[in-house]
């Protein structure tokens, strides 16, 4: 019988890394480092994410809000509630969600359960749990599933080699190891 931390280790290395991040998409993604360093300096874990539009316009962005106690105000999860609210099925299928970390298997179901197109993050899941255990501490309370174990239809790109060790640092300082 495997461990959480086996299969979720197993199913990262299974996807192997997603298509390259473009530097157009690069642009994006530091944004979605800046709000993740914004959710950091508000005392927040350290993500952040925006829904681009299929036309390149950022039409919602969200960063962590987790640090009150409700534990599912993740900016990927906003993002499913705003664009269910907000936009046509359509308009969410041509739609695309950059990240400064990979869906968390709740985002992932969410993002997939609304219709949202493309996901590009910044660095995985598999990264992150790599990270927290080479500091000593735990994967967290729920398995780091990639994307597509939970939504095999939705794409995804990253992680990005250039913005993939600027979020670690942001995860380092958090858990006061940096």
């Amino acid at each position: 019988m495997s461990t959480e931390n086996e299969t979720a280790e197993n199913a990262t290395h299974a996807q192997g890394p997603g298509q390259p991040v473009t530097e157009a998409e690069r642009v994006f993604l530091r944004r979605c480092v800046e709000l993740a360093r914004e959710a950091l300096t508000a005392g927040d874990e350290p993500f952040g994410s925006l829904l681009v539009d299929e036309h390149g316009a950022i039409r919602f962005e969200d960063r962590n809000r987790v640090k009150d106690g409700d534990a599912t105000r993740h900016p990927e999860f906003e993002i499913a509630r705003w664009a269910a609210d907000n936009l046509s099925p359509q308009e969410r299928r041509a739609s695309v969600v950059y990240t400064s970390g990979e869906h968390c298997p709740m985002c992932s179901a969410a993002h997939a359960w609304v219709g949202l197109g493309r996901i590009v993050y910044a660095s995985s899941s598999g990264q992150l749990v790599a990270w927290r255990q080479s500091w000593g501490f735990g994967a967290g309370p729920v398995a780091a599933l990639p994307v597509h174990v939970v939504a095999p239809g939705v794409p995804v790109s990253g992680p990005d080699p250039e913005l993939a060790g600027e979020v670690r640092s942001l995860h380092a300082r958090m858990l006061g190891v940096a």
